[in-house]
């Protein structure tokens, strides 16, 4: 598989997000994927998460916590299985109406035309303070 397939495997998942289509996304994951976030106090999504369903739930969670203001992935770097994708983004909480947002990044591990890792590093004192 080629860097840029695998950029393309990463795009089509944020493509689904955006979408609404969690379906899709799950589809794109390995069974055993690995799921990281900084763990985020207050926020049941956050932490580590192991295999497709585990993400699902995952999904889930994020979805009853917080609503998208905004999400734009915005420049993608590849180098052998790893696609490094920068952007930004804005949340709003359910439960008190506090925003948080800024810039991302996510690295993912791709094989064989499927998601295996995730991790993602974002500013968590700032997704702190608006659970908090």
């Amino acid at each position: 598989m080629s860097e840029q397939d695998g950029v393309a495997v990463v795009r089509r998942a944020y493509e689904n997000f955006k979408g609404g289509n969690i379906g899709g996304i799950l589809d794109s994951l390995t069974d055993d994927v690995d799921w990281r976030l900084p763990d985020i106090e207050g926020a049941a999504f956050s932490g580590g998460r192991k295999g497709r369903e585990s993400v699902g739930g995952f999904f889930s969670q994020l979805a009853e916590s917080q609503d998208s203001v905004s999400f734009e992935p915005r420049e993608y770097v590849a180098q052998g299985d790893k696609v490094v994708a920068l952007g930004t983004y804005r949340w709003r909480v359910k439960k008190n109406g506090r925003e948080y947002g800024g810039d991302w990044a996510h690295v993912f591990t791709v094989r064989d035309g499927k998601i295996e890792g995730f991790h993602e590093y974002m500013d968590s004192a700032a997704a702190r303070a608006a659970f908090a």
